[in-house]
């Protein structure tokens, strides 16, 4: 009879100073449940806080480039100084309505356009490196890094309203800074959220987790827009500061996994296994450490779903963020009811589409976990969006009530698979059962499906910037051919997920037929 196996020896973790606190306070070590509940609401805050100040371009971009000769827009009463002022003194007076140079001349609409594009361009390559680096660093540490540049460049983009810069170069060149530091947060995140959460309700779970997108782009718009008559530079600044603070608090508070805080799933070995009809109390436990290896680029590329969604989420983002960057703009640019609305109420519509969004994210994360089918349900929320587009393109002016119920219903086809392809799924690829139970490859997979998407998504907003000027019924066209294209991607592993199904129902049927034999 073989002898037990000495105890392991004692670990030495360095958790967060922040758990630390809790637990003294506590007098006792955290459960893994309330490590779980910790990662995310922390997570949920940082995430929040880096969409809170993606957006606040899009409402302030309409204060920057006010002009639209054709639509009269200037009507509303935005102004409080006179132009007749000297320069000097209007420096600081700046209220909605005079613009900002060198954004409020002919060629505003296509200088902001190019901010756009070269924040997400950034933003889409810095996305590879990010989970590169992410799968091989500390994830608290890179995070902490990411929200705190982001935060000070987002607040340099607004100092330019209060040190009077109108140098295009000067935005430019902060807002791909910005648009660097931003590519840390998705692939963090996910790979934490991914080393706590197994698979079994990984799609409500995150489904519901991933509403920060959405509560981080009302977040930004309220804010912004609230913020708007003090100066825009207000609207870049308290976001920017937000987030900043949001870091430190991932600092001292995030457990990047159960690993590095020395904890377990309660029921993964202390908790009885049943063997049949036998019950018996594990007390074996693994006596080694396996060192794991970072999966490379190519490899990740490699994994069975892995590119197939990545190019689903190319036109996915695309109509996401097209959205995004352009739906303000695009509802105070169009008569609903025969009438213009301003700047600042357009901002706050325009958070339907993130509501609805909210539950759009829910809805596919629960469906996919119960069908076990995610690439069914992301192809099928990607098919219902091609129709919600065009009822909203084509009947959202009748009034301001019909114009919200169609953003709404439109946010949530649009948001659902695109929050289900970037979370739930990602994490399942980046646990891979071809990984061989190597967990190193989560920031990895997730920075390649979201980086691919994120390309798209720098695509949407300029095509949109040139399209419009001729044409929005011609914008809305190729988004809904966008969506369709998104879910063409997805038909093999579509045909593949219902041949399981099918196989499935077979086999029950004729466990079925032998037992009543």
């Amino acid at each position: 009879m073989g002898s037990l196996p000495e105890p392991l020896p004692e670990r030495s973790y360095r958790k967060p100073v922040g758990i630390r606190l809790l637990e003294s306070i506590k007098g006792t070590p955290l459960s893994f449940k309330t490590h779980q509940a910790i990662v995310l609401i922390v997570t949920f805050l940082a995430y929040t806080s880096y969409h809170a100040t993606r957006k606040t371009t899009s409402i302030v971009k309409n204060a920057l480039d006010p002009q639209s000769s054709d639509l009269s827009l200037n009507l509303f009463s935005w102004r409080t100084t006179s132009l007749n002022e000297p320069t000097g003194r209007r420096k600081l007076s700046w209220i909605l309505g005079e613009g900002w140079a060198p954004f409020n001349g002919s060629d505003g609409t296509a200088l902001l356009g190019e901010l756009d594009v070269a924040f997400l361009s950034v933003y889409a390559i810095g996305m590879y490196f990010s989970g590169h680096f992410g799968d091989r660093t500390n994830l608290r540490i890179f995070l902490t890094v990411g929200m705190v540049g982001t935060g000070l460049f987002t607040s340099l983009f607004g100092a330019g309203y209060w040190g009077n810069i109108h140098n295009f170069y000067y935005y430019l060149i902060v807002q791909m800074v910005a648009g660097l530091f931003q590519s840390t947060g998705w692939p963090s995140v996910v790979a934490v959220v991914g080393n706590w959460f197994g698979k079994k309700k990984r799609g409500l779970i995150m489904g519901i987790w991933n509403a920060h997108t959405s509560v981080g782009n009302i977040t930004g718009s309220l804010i912004a827009s609230a913020l708007l008559s003090y100066g825009w530079g207000w609207s870049f600044a308290v976001p920017g500061l937000m987030i900043a603070f949001i870091g430190l608090t991932v600092l001292l508070f995030l457990p990047v996994s159960p690993e590095s805080v020395g904890t377990e799933e309660e029921d993964e070995w202390s908790s009885p296994k049943k063997n049949g009809d036998q019950v018996f109390e594990p007390f074996l436990r693994p006596e080694t450490v396996v060192q794991e290896k970072p999966v490379g680029f190519i490899e990740a590329w490699k994994i069975p779903g892995v590119a197939p969604f990545a190019l689903c989420l190319f036109f996915a983002k695309l109509v996401a963020y097209t959205f995004l960057y352009w739906l303000p703009f695009y509802v105070s640019h169009t008569a609903i009811d025969g009438k213009y609305i301003s700047s600042t109420t357009a901002g706050n519509l325009s958070t339907l589409f993130d509501v609805g969004g909210v539950l759009g994210g829910i809805l596919a994360g629960h469906i996919s976990d119960r069908l076990d089918a995610r690439a069914i349900t992301a192809a099928s929320f990607m098919y219902c969006a091609i129709p919600a587009l065009y009822l909203y393109r084509s009947y959202g002016h009748i009034s301001f009530l019909i114009n919200a119920l169609l953003m709404f219903i439109t946010g949530m086809f649009v948001n659902g698979p695109y929050a289900l392809i970037t979370t739930a799924v990602s994490a399942d690829l980046g646990t891979h059962s071809s990984l061989k139970g190597n967990s190193r490859a989560l920031a990895t997979v997730t920075a390649i499906i979201d980086g691919t998407g994120s390309v798209g998504a720098a695509i949407g907003p300029l095509l949109t910037g040139y399209i419009s000027a001729n044409s929005w019924s011609a914008v809305f066209t190729m988004l809904m051919g966008a969506a369709l294209i998104a879910g063409l991607f997805l038909t093999r592993l579509v045909v593949a997920e219902v041949a399981a199904k099918i196989e499935e129902s077979r086999s029950r049927g004729r466990e079925t037929t032998d037992l009543n034999v």
